[in-house]
């Protein structure tokens, strides 16, 4: 049991550095005007399809960490309840954190943008199911070797 638990942990390191370190390239290729709608911190629809399919890879990454360290689905099913917690968590603070105030300048840092991106609702509803699913197909596809 331990293995499979130091499985999902280290599952969940891989995550959180792959989702950092792709979203911060992501940010930096597309910029600012890329990522916001015009003059604001709305997120654009390309930058949601870009963080869907970033999110995806991370969490299919992660799962097959979680399987190889915790040498079962076990380890696997851990993460996705992981996953899933923090993401309706997230869902949750995104559903009540305020609007910033005033227009967004044109030239964002990336620190900024992560802390004043306003999300939509429903994509942060998304985000735990699609990185559930990422996990359990990256776990699975583990588990064949």
């Amino acid at each position: 049991m331990l293995r499979s638990i130091l499985g999902a942990i280290a599952g969940y390191v891989v995550m959180f550095f792959f989702i950092f370190l792709a979203f911060s390239a992501a940010y930096l290729a597309m910029g600012a005007e890329n990522a916001f709608v015009p003059g604001g911190y709305d997120v654009s629809t390309t930058w949601i399809v870009v963080s869907f399919v970033l999110g995806f890879i991370a969490a299919v990454v992660a799962g097959y960490a979680a399987a190889a360290i915790g040498k079962g689905m076990t380890a696997v099913k851990i993460l996705a309840g992981i996953v899933l917690v923090l993401g309706i968590v997230s869902a949750v603070a995104v559903a009540m954190s305020p609007r910033p105030e005033g227009a967004r300048t044109a030239d964002v840092p990336n620190l900024e943008a992560m802390t004043k991106a306003q999300t939509p609702l429903w994509v942060a509803l998304l985000n735990p199911l699609i990185g559930v699913a990422g996990v359990l197909v990256g776990g699975r596809s583990r588990k064949g070797k």
